[in-house]
């Protein structure tokens, strides 16, 4: 299964730690934190690592290379920042099954391994790890509606007023399908094209989500003092089951 990680992004909330290098290229635990990315896909077994750069790309092109411990790397220029829907619509061409996506600025010691298998299962068109989040946070992420079957029923990117505090995290499954629902997407609000809305899509097309609770933990590395927590739970390896 191939792995497409986003990591266009300018990343000003790490500032000044992203002054001078794009967000993948901070450093976490004295790794640039795509490195603890491209390992836990590794891990997963990818076959290929697709990666959706653009602010200054160069830094990471150069550091990686064509391939990461035996795993080939494409890369796809996002040219303009317009949200997590169009960064994928920029490897389109290179996806022709079921596929993994991590957003490259999240850190796992999780069960990804869980969403695989659930999408391997072909009775879901995609599958999401997900967790539960104090109410007053819900409304940061987008937010998941789930029915009694844990099928995610809807999804509300950064409500004012969350329908539940089970949100997504970075890491999910797709099939194809998802590509056709982020052309038919349009500017949010905040003028991105954004992926919850290529995800309700989905859903209202009659597509089947599942949503897999998450077991262990994951860090969203948006802030400096983000990267000092992730750095604390890395020295306690916390194990997960």
């Amino acid at each position: 299964m191939k792995a497409v990680v986003l990591a266009a992004g300018e990343g000003t909330r790490l500032r000044p730690l992203t002054d001078e290098k794009p967000k993948g290229m901070v450093e976490v635990a004295d790794r640039p934190i795509l490195e603890h990315c491209f390992e836990q896909l590794a891990d997963l077994g990818a076959s290929e690592l697709l990666v959706v750069v653009g602010y200054q790309k160069e830094a990471i092109i150069s550091h990686f290379g064509d391939g990461f411990e035996g795993i080939p790397i494409t890369y796809a220029h996002q040219r303009e920042q317009r949200g997590l829907a169009h960064a994928l619509l920029t490897v389109e061409e290179h996806i022709d099954d079921d596929f993994m996506l991590m957003l490259g600025d999240n850190i796992f010691r999780a069960n990804l391994r869980d969403v695989i298998n659930r999408q391997r299962e072909d009775r879901a068109d995609a599958a999401f790890l997900v967790e539960e989040v104090p109410w007053e946070e819900a409304g940061r992420y987008g937010v998941c509606d789930t029915n009694q079957y844990g099928e995610i029923t809807d999804v509300v990117e950064k409500p004012t007023d969350p329908p539940s505090n089970l949100v997504m995290t970075g890491f999910y499954t797709f099939s194809p399908a998802i590509f056709h629902a982020c052309h038919l997407v349009q500017p949010s609000d905040r003028g991105e094209l954004e992926i919850s809305e290529a995800i309700d899509l989905l859903i209202h097309s009659g597509r089947t989500i599942d949503a897999i609770r998450m077991n262990g933990w994951r860090v969203d590395v948006g802030y400096p003092e983000d990267r000092d927590r992730v750095e604390e739970l890395l020295q306690e390896e916390i194990p997960v089951e």
